[in-house]
């Protein structure tokens, strides 16, 4: 199935591994152009050097997403560099999850900057953008437990709830400009960060995947290109008529739809 990607620009945050890289990767196979943004420079010249090797068009921006005049900055690049924007993908995050009691003032507050003030912050940024393109797509990526919130997932399940609420609000504001904005609320998928868990008990990752996905009904975790054609399919139009939405990507883990 042709998406109908081909020439569209697509910025993505937490480009560079993981799910980010995994979507820049399908949206560049899709013929769409993609600006990735990380913070680890030598991590995101090997996930440029990777797409460009498979014949993708990609710019890799280095720059920190709770940094407010970075998220302007890097945002004029990406339309400078390809003259438009179609595509947002809010993606960067990383799991924060534990007691109530231990969570203090600045885990919070990292929290909250990195995964909904970056999210809102890039949309800000990038809604005058898709409004002179006449349209274009927000995909802001959350988790389940958004959703429903287990015990001890402090910060993150509440982070991410909160990014699931702008998700709808965006929707209905921006629809009349043809401005779709959904999230894909994913479960446990293969990533570096679940590698480095892996290496701090002392697992093989194969074996620290078998345990993860003990858990989910399919038996298994994600691979991040199961999100990633998750993600392409709402910024293609054969989404023209979904915004507004959360999908799940989690294996049947989740209780809610």
């Amino acid at each position: 199935m042709d998406l109908g990607l081909k020439g569209k620009v697509a910025l993505i945050t937490g480009g560079s591994d993981g799910i980010g890289k995994a979507a820049a990767e399908v949206l560049a196979e899709e013929g769409a152009h993609v600006v990735i943004i990380a913070r680890r420079a030598e991590v995101l010249e090997a996930a440029v050097a990777d797409i460009r090797a498979k014949g993708g068009t990609v710019l890799g921006i280095v720059a920190d997403v709770t940094d407010a005049a970075a998220v302007e900055r890097f945002v004029a690049e990406a339309v400078s560099h390809f003259g438009r924007l179609d595509i947002v993908v809010n993606n960067a995050g990383t799991s924060s999850a534990g007691p109530f009691q231990d969570a203090t003032d600045e885990i919070w507050q990292d929290d909250i900057d990195l995964k909904l003030f970056a999210a809102i912050r890039v949309s800000r940024a990038a809604i005058p953008h898709l409004r002179r393109q006449g349209g274009g797509r927000i995909i802001n990526l959350t988790t389940v437990s958004g959703k429903q919130p287990a015990a001890k997932s402090v910060p993150t399940s509440v982070t991410r709830a909160a990014g699931i609420a702008l998700t709808k609000a965006l929707s209905k504001e921006f629809a009349a400009d043809n401005i779709l904005v959904n999230t894909v609320c994913v479960g446990v998928f293969k990533s570096g960060q679940q590698a480095r868990a892996a290496e701090r008990q002392h697992l093989a990752p194969d074996q620290h995947y078998a345990n993860l996905g003990s858990g989910v009904p399919l038996g298994r975790v994600g691979e991040a290109r199961e999100a990633g054609n998750v993600i392409a399919f709402l910024a293609s139009e054969a989404a023209s008529y979904v915004t507004g939405a959360s999908i799940n990507v989690d294996g049947g883990t989740s209780g809610v739809v």
